[in-house]
């Protein structure tokens, strides 16, 4: 049985300007500049202020023409309602400016870092390395293919992981070239002699023994720590030194020598050619923060201030339909897409001054919050902070502080930091303070750092030091803020 029934609901959306601001707070001040290219690219309504030509202007008739023939985005219901009630009063009124001076410049952005381009590394590829050197090898049409395939298959560490019958499957059914695996083993040999060296290995072990043969083999510290690697490589993975000692015979001296050739080799020979992420090649601070006789001063990037404006052109052509007597179906259906164009330039204007403000306004709590650790660079005295604690400060939501949070740097006299470092949990003392758990975590790296490495602190000893010292810790929250630390169990920690 069909009902008709009246019903309340209490929603809450977001305007698409609302999510176009979202977005930009994301976006760090490395890849902002993309961003507003893309813009630029989508609406011919926006442009640079002054670097602006009139060679690069391209006339709003032809742009509507081409988007009108390839495109969807402006499609008016075709009513003679739509076209007869056309109010462009806003944007042509005489002596107001505000269309053409709607930019983002200001006094309060320099001058002097606009050309200044973000530094980019150029490097060779790990892959890209090894095939070069591939080229010294003597191999006919058909080798070079499988020695290519094998290259192909080292991980971006180094490591060759994937099985030798799998590599003959790969080249059997995607090359057409059949082999077996003693070729292929016979090819991995002489692909492990390239550099770096250690390159090609199955496990660490064998990473690690391939090093080691390119050393001096009349060297008793090369010797001893082939032997160790070779017979007791578990028992060195574990640090029982004793048993090594026992079961090679060697002095503590030989002992103490092979060690420190072993922990001078590699672990990962690929990690220095690790592929190159653009937006992590490179940290470009999002504030600077200068202590000028003790009063800290905050400076937001110039470049998060591009200077853009809406065109010029676009308002003139306003300008003419409005002086014009006929005005045809087709001249109105030109003006409402240059109203959207326009509309859509100055929310994304509005978008990028908002992202500034929130971003200063973040910035300037975080700096008043933390201020001791901005004049002195001493970890123990920052406080405990939580998003929260900024959020109501600031008066946004948690969510915005979390997106400026995440990714955005700020540049100190000592140091470029993640605006995420700042924030950490409580910890009580005995008298009752609340403390920032960064600064335990200092103080126990400190103590760890200064224990004796013959016989490391355990974490029991750890929890009673720091308890001493006033900390109310439990030993289980010494052992997280360790391997928060990436420090390892005292066991791993000792040295001969």
């Amino acid at each position: 049985m069909l009902k008709q029934t009246q019903q309340q609901k209490l929603l809450q959306k977001l305007s698409p300007q609302q999510i176009q601001l979202m977005k930009l707070l994301q976006v760090p001040t490395a890849v902002l500049e993309e961003r507003i290219k893309e813009e630029l690219e989508e609406n011919p309504a926006l442009e640079y202020g002054e670097e602006a030509h009139e060679d690069e202007f391209k006339d709003p008739q032809e742009e509507f023409n081409s988007n009108e023939e390839g495109e969807d985005e402006f499609e008016p219901d075709g009513s003679e309602n739509e076209y007869d009630n056309i109010d462009i009063s806003e944007y042509v009124s005489e002596g107001d400016d505000d269309i053409a001076d709607y930019k983002l410049r200001d006094d309060n952005y320099p001058d002097q870092d606009e050309n200044k381009t973000i530094p980019v590394r150029v490097e060779t590829s790990f892959h890209e390395h090894l095939l070069g050197q591939l080229g010294m090898l003597e191999l006919d049409d058909r080798q070079n293919s499988i020695a290519e395939q094998i290259i192909g298959s080292i991980d971006d560490d180094g490591y060759l992981r994937r099985e030798v019958s799998a590599i003959v499957d790969d080249l059997s059914f995607s090359q057409n070239v059949a082999t077996d695996e003693e070729e292929i083993r016979e090819l991995i040999h002489r692909i492990q002699e390239f550099d770096p060296p250690g390159i090609c290995a199955t496990d660490l072990k064998e990473c690690l023994l391939l090093q080691l043969k390119r050393k001096p083999q009349d060297d008793p510290g090369v010797l001893g720590a082939y032997l160790i690697l070779e017979n007791y490589f578990d028992e060195f993975t574990k640090k029982h030194y004793e048993k090594i000692q026992k079961g090679l015979n060697m002095s503590d001296e030989t002992l103490k020598e092979a060690i420190g050739q072993i922990i001078r080799l590699t672990p990962k020979p690929g990690g220095n050619f690790a592929t190159l992420n653009k937006a992590e090649s490179y940290v470009v601070p999002d504030f600077f923060i200068l202590n000028n006789n003790g009063k800290l001063e905050l400076t937001l990037n110039s470049k998060n201030a591009p200077d853009l404006r809406i065109s010029e052109g676009y308002r003139d052509m306003l300008k003419e339909y409005d002086r014009g007597d006929k005005k045809d179906k087709r001249q109105k259906e030109a003006v409402l897409f240059i109203k959207q164009k326009i509309d859509a330039a100055k929310w994304f204007i509005d978008a990028i001054k908002q992202r500034q403000h929130t971003l200063l306004s973040t910035m300037e709590s975080i700096m008043g919050y933390q201020r001791e650790f901005f004049l002195t660079g001493d970890e123990t005295t920052m406080r405990p902070m939580i998003l929260k604690d900024i959020a109501d400060i600031t008066q946004l939501d948690i969510s915005t502080v979390s997106r400026v949070a995440n990714s955005k740097y700020v540049q100190t006299e000592f140091g470029t930091f993640k605006l995420k470092f700042f924030f950490s949990e409580s910890l009580s003392t005995d008298s009752g303070e609340e403390v920032s758990t960064r600064e335990v975590k200092k103080i126990l790296s400190d103590l760890i750092e200064g224990e004796n490495k013959r016989k490391p602190l355990s974490d029991e000893n750890l929890t009673k030091m720091l308890q001493d010292k006033g900390y109310n810790i439990a030993r289980r929250t010494v052992a997280k803020y360790r391997e928060q630390l990436n420090i390892p169990v005292a066991r791993l920690r000792k040295e001969l």
